[in-house]
Order: C-alpha cells, then structure tokens, then sequence
C-alpha cells in the first residue's frame, strides 16, 4: 500500500478517536474502542513514515491529502 494512503487513513483514524474518547468518558465508561482506533492510528502514521523517503513535514499535509483524493477520483 502506498505511504500516502497510510498516512492519511492514520490521520483521519487519528481525528475521529478523539470525540469516541471524549464520548466515552463523559459516559462514564472505558473507551476501548477509541483506544484500539488511536492505536491503529499512530502505527499507520509510523508505518507511513518510515516507508518516505524524507519522510513528512508538516507543510507536506495538505499536499499529501490532495494527492490521495486524486488518486481516487
């Protein structure tokens, strides 16, 4: 799998477990989905990572986001 589409897939992985924590904990219960999704997240972005050459930079981001959209459509 391309890195790009591994590290946009981890970033967006990365957005959506933040509100399933903050849900979970306002419902007094263990968020242990939003944990495993977090998880996942940040091995996907590792993974992506290490697999660039260069690796990534943060003006890269958007670029990086716009390239995957494109290859889909």
């Amino acid at each position: 799998m391309d890195s790009d589409i591994l590290f946009v897939i981890g970033i967006v992985l990365a957005i959506l477990s933040v509100p399933a924590m903050f849900s979970a904990y306002s419902e007094r219960r263990a968020p242990r989905v939003a944990t495993f999704s977090a998880i996942a997240a940040v091995c996907l972005i590792i993974w992506a990572v290490q697999t660039q050459p260069g690796g990534y930079t943060i003006e890269e981001i958007p670029e990086v986001f716009v390239r995957v959209v494109a290859k889909f459509l």
